[in-house]
């Protein structure tokens, strides 16, 4: 079976993530069959901000407006097996939380979700309020998987793209996706 994965991101905070996520999966290319990239408008003016490029152009991959729900992940027939939304902004969250399908995000979700396959969701924001909170445990209870953006130190990073990759690691891995990176209680690779 064929590995299908989108990814999507939102206009949270954290195109860091986003960036090192789509260059690794770039060098695991031979893991999976097709990558599709979904970003909203927002997502596009927050990593100039943050990252002061338009990389996210560049990367040979399948490429989706939000609006567009004839994209192959807007339906279960499609196939797609894996959806890792970095980050996802709790607005983002909440529409999936409530079954909310408005855009290609929400609704690549919902399928994702409905088809029993794997949603990763990777938070940025805090701290959390109770709506937050509840709004993760209903997407857990769904089956979706949260992985807040929260790095590691244990691998003693050195620079902000280090400890960013210590999160998008630990993405690669929830994916299924074999990756050479840092394991607890060894020496760096």
């Amino acid at each position: 079976m064929s590995k299908k994965i989108v990814i999507a991101v939102t206009g949270a905070s954290g195109s860091i993530y986003a960036e090192l996520l789509l260059k690794k999966l770039m060098q695991l290319k031979a893991q999976w069959d097709e990558l599709s990239l979904v970003m909203t408008g927002n997502a596009k003016e927050v990593w100039k901000l943050e990252l002061g490029n338009e990389n996210y152009i560049h990367y040979e991959l399948l490429n989706f407006s939000q609006q567009d729900f004839h994209a192959p992940f807007a339906s279960g027939s499609g196939r797609y097996d894996t959806m890792i939304i970095i980050p996802c902004s709790m607005g983002t969250l909440g529409r999936i939380a409530s079954g909310i399908s408005n855009d290609l995000i929400s609704r690549a979700a919902d399928v994702i979700l409905k088809e029993r396959r794997k949603l990763i969701c990777v938070v940025r924001d805090t701290p959390y309020n109770l709506i937050h909170i509840r709004n993760m445990e209903t997407v857990t209870l769904a089956g979706g998987i949260i992985c807040p953006a929260t790095p590691s130190f244990y691998s003693k990073p050195t620079t902000i793209e280090e400890a960013a990759a210590t999160v998008v690691d630990r993405v690669i891995d929830l994916a299924g996706l074999q990756n050479e990176s840092y394991r607890w209680g060894n020496k760096k690779p």
